[in-house]
């Protein structure tokens, strides 16, 4: 399999738990539940590695970090990697595109090809 074909084509079940946990930080119960519906209502975008790190401001981490080289590991032995979950930012106010679950795997696909799409579930945060 070539390393720019490494998505599979829906989230993995547990992705939604994770991002749950982690949006859980950031938003109320109602907010969360709202959003991972959202999340399985959605269908795929595709977004450039690049692109999505900069539109939630995050740093690329490097390809040693464990969970960046563990993601890394599995595509270079013809794993698939499972879409990212993002709640869409806001122009308005300050807030950024957050990343509900898939964080290591932008930065895995960005190591491999920083201009390769990447498959993408987005909700949009309502308040």
């Amino acid at each position: 399999m070539s390393e720019k074909e490494h998505w599979k084509g829906k989230p993995d079940e547990h992705d939604y738990p994770a991002a749950a946990n982690y949006l859980g930080l950031l938003a109320t119960e109602g907010v969360v539940k709202a959003v991972l519906k959202a999340f399985e209502a959605a269908s795929l975008s595709h977004f450039k590695a690049k692109d999505l790190l900069r539109a939630s401001q995050l740093a690329l981490l490097p390809a040693e970090n464990p969970a960046v080289a563990r993601d890394l590991k599995e595509v270079r032995s013809g794993e698939k990697l499972s879409p990212v979950l993002l709640v869409r930012g806001d122009l308005s106010v300050p807030r950024p595109l957050t990343v509900a679950d898939g964080y290591h795997r932008i930065c895995a696909s960005y190591h491999l090809d920083e201009d390769a799409d990447i498959p993408c579930r987005i909700a949009d945060f309502d308040r």
